[in-house]
C-alpha cells in the first residue's frame, strides 16, 4: 500500500481513505465470515470496523501498519460480535462456495472440510491461522499483532496445525 495515500487519509483526506477501505474490504469480510458463518453478520462486522478505522485514523502511528490495523479492529469486533452474541451458524455450502471462489483452492468438499476444521479450533489458534494462511502475515507481524513473543506464534501456529490435520483426519474416518 502507498504510505502517502495512507498519510493522506490519516491527516484527514476522506476520499483517500474510502480508496483505501477499497481495497482491503474483500479481505476483511473473508476474515469477518471465518469467524461468524454469516454473511449479513460479517458485512455487519466488516461496516462496525471501518467505522471505528474512521473514528481513530488519526491514532494510526505507523502508515505501513494500516492493513494489521484495520485487521486488528476487524478481529476484535468479531471477537465482541461472538461474545455479545453466543450462537453457532452452521455453513451453508453456497456460503462456501462465494467465499472461496478463486481458482487456487482445492474442491468444494475439501474446502468446506478445512473451515469447518478452522472453526473448531479455540480463539487464539484460530487467530493465528486466519492471520498467517489467510492474510499472509508473517510470524513477527503476527507476534507483533498479538503482542506476545515469536516462539509463542509457532508454537501457536504449530498446535493448531496439528489440530488441524486431527479434526480433518478424523472427519475423513467417520464418513
Amino acid at each position: 500500500m502507498d504510505s502517502k495515500k495512507i498519510f493522506r487519509a490519516v491527516k484527514g483526506n476522506d476520499k483517500v481513505f474510502q480508496e483505501l477501505i477499497q481495497l482491503e474490504k474483500n479481505k476483511l469480510y473473508r476474515i469477518a465470515y471465518l469467524y461468524v458463518k454469516n454473511e449479513n453478520d460479517a458485512l455487519d462486522i466488516v461496516q462496525e470496523t471501518i467505522y471505528k478505522a474512521f473514528r481513530s485514523k488519526q491514532k494510526l502511528k505507523n502508515a505501513e501498519y494500516f492493513s494489521t490495523w484495520l485487521t486488528r479492529i476487524l478481529i476484535n469486533n468479531a471477537l465482541n460480535f461472538i461474545k455479545k452474541n453466543k450462537k453457532v451458524i452452521p455453513f451453508a455450502e453456497e456460503e462456501m462456495e462465494r467465499l472461496h471462489e478463486s481458482p487456487e483452492h482445492p474442491s468444494i468438499e475439501n474446502r468446506i472440510d478445512l473451515v469447518n476444521a478452522i472453526d473448531c479450533l479455540e480463539e487464539s489458534y484460530k487467530t493465528v491461522i486466519i492471520l498467517r494462511y489467510y492474510k499472509d502475515f508473517t510470524i513477527r507481524q503476527i507476534a507483533e499483532f498479538l503482542n506476545c513473543p515469536e516462539g509463542t506464534v509457532k508454537t501457536k501456529i504449530h498446535r493448531a496445525t496439528n489440530q488441524l490435520k486431527r479434526n480433518i483426519k478424523e472427519d475423513c474416518f467417520y464418513e
